[in-house]
């Protein structure tokens, strides 16, 4: 995190004192490694170890709906946003709550090595809720207390906290699967849940909100409604687009004929490693490039990441593809800082919980449906016709976006210069 400008926020309050640049990140990072290490486990390592046991594929990709919760935030995100819970700030108490449903669950799973497959899944799915509930009270948590210049680098320790522990929970617990077992290793999740939950505890929620923020709370306008509408459009075309580009590499590699071992070190640690490195360096290149110009670079690196895909799968050339592969990766990983940040630029009206849930969770939810059909797709016309396909239209959502963000920005500014 080096290179961070330790300037006040915007507009504090007087007296207020601000808390350091490290201080203020640190329960922010923590709380997403959290969020990275439940549902790694939950969502990679589990169907992992019970495919390892012997249930079938169509069981294993059933497992997968465990995500739902993360793109269906939105259907009770209004509810984090309006419903303060006693004693805690705002935010704060449904972190708290959130979390320690999840924990509770943990405990629970943890104990349900021979349970029923359908019990197990519940179980799973009630804690990926608790765990999509607590992230977007803590996206709140941010638009409402990190100021503009600072959230660069709360994204940055997002994406930092989010890679970490996906690769502890879905590459550490799997590797040490053997020597913990399930009772062990579904602890350790629990045990990190709890130790990664006591930073925020002493985060001073009520002395950082900003006064506009609650003068602002109340009913959503139809108008913002209207904005944000287009909004999730564009970033649900980005998603999908990015997981047609780059999601299927691994099952691509393999039908390349490279050996599985190969193929999980490069999509799965290796992976993890660029993604914290990339997220550690874009969150200082956001500041001194520009969201623009770093965006424009990624995608460039992305798109010819996918012609090289195109070609390695058309010429049958294992090293290529898994050239391209890593860098797709290397990257992918420029984009996730300058996107988020922007997430957070367009959730900051009067329920920011909401309006994250919206622009990510519905957006999420809108690119599932190509999530789930691009491994048929493939199969269909093959990889080299599906690499041709996929470039055009990751193309064509990078364009929409970067539109939709440099009307942001050109908003900003404008705004800027009328202030007196």
């Amino acid at each position: 995190m080096s290179g961070f400008d330790p300037t006040p926020e915007t507009n504090p309050a007087p007296g207020r004192e601000r808390p350091g640049w490290a201080a203020q990140l640190a329960p922010f990072f923590c709380l997403y490694m959290t969020f990275g290490t439940t549902l790694g486990f939950l969502i990679s390592g589990a169907p992992l170890i019970l495919r390892a046991r012997g249930i079938d594929l169509a069981e294993v990709g059933f497992l997968q709906l465990i995500n739902l919760p993360v793109g269906l935030t939105f259907l009770w995100a209004v509810l984090v946003d309006r419903i303060r819970l006693p004693r805690l700030p705002h935010r704060l108490g449904w972190i708290v709550l959130m979390q320690g449903a999840a924990v509770a669950l943990l405990l629970i799973l943890s104990r349900g090595e021979a349970w029923p497959l359908p019990l197990l899944f519940g179980l799973a799915l009630a804690t990926c809720f608790c765990v999509a509930t607590m992230d977007i009270a803590l996206e709140g948590l941010v638009v409402e207390t990190v100021g503009p210049e600072r959230r660069p680098y709360v994204a940055s320790a997002k994406l930092c906290g989010a890679s970490l522990g996906g690769l502890f929970g879905a590459g550490v617990l799997i590797a040490e699967y053997d020597r913990l077992g399930w009772h062990g290793a579904v602890l350790a999740v629990a045990g990190l849940n709890v130790l990664c939950l006591l930073p925020m505890l002493r985060y001073p929620e009520r002395a950082l909100r900003r006064p506009s923020v609650e003068a602002q709370r109340g009913a959503l306008a139809l108008g913002r409604l209207r904005l944000l509408g287009g909004r999730v459009l564009v970033l649900g075309l980005y998603f999908a687009a990015m997981f047609a580009l780059t999601g299927s590499n691994n099952l691509a590699l393999l039908d390349l004929g490279v050996p599985l071992s190969e193929v999980g070190l490069v999509t799965g640690g290796l992976s993890s490693g660029i993604n914290l490195v990339m997220a550690l360096v874009s969150g200082v290149l956001v500041r001194r490039v520009g969201t623009l110009p770093l965006i424009t670079v990624s995608a460039l690196g992305v798109a010819a990441s996918g012609l090289l895909m195109l070609w390695a799968s058309a010429t049958a050339a294992p090293n290529l593809g898994l050239a391209a592969s890593v860098l797709g990766i290397l990257c992918g990983g420029g984009l996730g800082v300058p996107v988020f940040n922007m997430i957070y630029r367009w959730a900051q009206g009067p329920q920011p919980a909401t309006d994250y849930a919206l622009l990510f969770g519905a957006a999420f939810f809108a690119a599932m449906p190509l999530r789930v059909g691009a491994p048929a797709l493939a199969g269909a016309v093959g990889w080299p016709v599906y690499f041709a396909l996929a470039v055009p239209l990751y193309g064509l959502a990078v364009l929409l976006l970067r539109a939709a963000i440099a009307r942001t920005l050109i908003a900003d500014r404008a705004a800027d210069r009328a202030v007196p």
